[in-house]
């Protein structure tokens, strides 16, 4: 029996993205080409003039769920790389020429292909610039992370599973047509690949898809849970919009930050010590818990969390119920309108082979996420241990950060080197 029959089809597929290259592609590609009454539906081509100058700007491509909350695509692949040599203005045309013929192979939405490309400290560096990014650094007390320094990041999101396989061959040259359409370059003796190649999933089951990823779904968790902590992200009120992450002046407007960070989960102890009460309360606040408000898995917040009303009460929540929520904490940090300074862009994770996630979020500047991840941190409420009863610091470990330059589309190739 292959792997294939013996796990469900959704799980294999996670499996192949994670493991990646021309072979797990083709392992993929003939998975489908076997599904038994399933009609192939092909993937859309795409047009770069098409795309706008934003390379964050997914929401105009992305559906929304029944409550009009944004939906991320399924599969995400996070593909860092380094210079292989000083850039010139040549290579900075072949990379361009390599991204818009990924662009002409894949439509702009959650079938076709989203993108994004970054570039860190290092590589600013390398062109001896003052980077516009700082170096990340450790953020809390309680973490000691290993940091991101590669020269960049590519973030490949589709709900197709072979698209982001595909895609990323492509770049690298190791196919020649993705989707049919012929690469007129790639970036192959410009840059190289560099180590974690991250991966993950989003959607509801698929916690329960992964299951024994992880050693098997712990009890109490739905088999239809989106999230592996139980329950939905992504509310619209808690998103910055796009143009509260952008860039509104300098050499790179038009684009944004990225900050990335990767968090282990213990999942068996969140579910195990904690009943659905304090993991409600925790999550979001008590009285969140004490109202009934959340739901199972959050199906009764529609597009609004109220964190921002939760927020005033996280200093007396803390001393009168022992416990506040993470989302009212990370809400203290919001903007004086209430609005978010971070567009989540997130999603769990098993690379490391036990649950995770791999926070990805925009912002305008790096200072927008530190100030919101130290409010998550809380590590200035008195009531409360400096992990325990502290929302979900209990059960989330940073294992790496990383900060990045997400420059607009016609900045994208080698920044400060040249223009497409």
């Amino acid at each position: 029996m292959t792997r294939s029959e013996s796990v469900s089809r959704r799980e294999y597929f996670k499996w192949l993205v994670s493991v990646g290259g021309t072979a797990a592609l083709a392992a993929c590609l003939d998975a489908q080409n076997e599904a038994p009454g399933e009609e192939s539906v092909p993937i859309p081509k795409g047009d770069p003039s098409e795309r706008p100058d934003r390379q964050h700007a997914w929401n105009d491509a992305l559906e929304t769920d029944d409550a009009g909350n944004y939906r991320l695509p399924t599969h995400h692949v996070l593909v860092a790389f380094n210079l292989l040599d000083d850039p010139t203005a040549d290579d900075a045309d072949t990379v361009e020429s390599a991204l818009r013929s990924i662009e002409s192979a894949y439509g702009y939405d959650s079938d076709g292909l989203l993108f994004t490309v970054g570039y860190g400290p290092s590589y600013f560096e390398r062109l001896s610039a003052d980077s516009p990014i700082p170096e990340p650094r450790a953020l809390t007390s309680i973490e000691d992370p290993v940091f991101d320094e590669f020269d960049g990041l590519i973030h490949l999101a589709s709900d197709k599973p072979d698209v982001v396989l595909e895609a990323e061959s492509a770049l690298f040259g190791e196919l020649s047509k993705p989707n049919g359409v012929e690469m007129d370059a790639t970036l192959n003796g410009i840059v190289e690949r560099a180590d974690p190649r991250r991966t993950g999933f989003l959607g509801t089951g698929q916690p329960a898809a992964h299951a024994d990823e992880i050693g098997g779904l712990p009890d109490g968790i739905s088999e239809e849970t989106p999230a592996f902590m139980g329950f939905k992200s992504g509310f619209q009120s808690s998103q910055a919009p796009e143009d509260r992450v952008t860039l509104q002046s300098g050499p790179y407007a038009g684009g944004t930050t990225t900050h990335l960070e990767t968090l282990d989960i213990q999942l068996r102890a969140w579910f195990t010590q904690e009943d659905h009460w304090l993991r409600v309360a925790k999550t979001f606040s008590p009285e969140h818990a004490a109202e009934g408000t959340v739901g199972e898995t959050g199906e009764k917040l529609d597009t609004a969390t109220g964190a921002a009303e939760a927020a005033e009460q996280t200093a007396s929540d803390a001393r009168t119920e022992g416990v506040v929520g993470h989302a009212q904490k990370t809400a203290r940090a919001r903007d004086e309108d209430g609005t978010a300074p971070l567009l989540r862009r997130d999603f769990n994770t098993t690379d490391r082979d036990v649950p995770g996630l791999h926070f990805l979020a925009h912002q305008r500047t790096i200072d927008d996420y530190v100030r919101v991840r130290q409010a998550m941190a809380g590590e200035d409420i008195d009531g409360v241990g400096q992990r325990v009863n502290n929302g979900l610091l209990q059960y989330i470990f940073v294992v790496r950060r990383g900060n990045f330059l997400v420059p607009p589309r016609s900045k994208r190739s080698l920044p400060g080197i040249g223009e497409a």
